[in-house]
């Protein structure tokens, strides 16, 4: 396991994007968020097929601060069960990796 990840999530509209971005770079849970949009989704959701637009987010935080990210971000979605994954960062720069971890080291 690696010890930084890119979480992903998506939301209806680009504001909404945004409101769950603030609060998760604010609250030092991620170091910094990409909003990246409209996107189309197709998928299948409670037993049907579908399509639609979508806003998606891309977080970088630790592994350590991913449990306390996520559950902000289960807890703040406007969806039921929204999609809240996260991958690996298996390599970057070392900048950039020192960023993610000074960034999300509680204050």
């Amino acid at each position: 396991m690696t010890d930084y990840v890119q979480v992903s999530t998506a939301t209806p509209t680009r504001d909404g994007a945004v409101a769950l971005a603030g609060p998760a770079v604010q609250r030092r849970l991620a170091a910094g968020a990409q909003i990246v949009g409209p996107v189309t989704s197709v998928f299948w959701h409670l037993g049907e097929y579908g399509t639609g637009e979508e806003w998606q987010l891309l977080l970088k935080t630790t592994t350590e601060r991913y449990p306390e990210l996520e559950a902000y971000l289960l807890e703040a979605h406007p969806w039921d069960s929204p999609e809240v994954c996260a991958v690996p960062i298996v390599a970057g720069a070392d900048r950039c990796l020192a960023w993610i971890r000074d960034s999300v080291s509680p204050a």
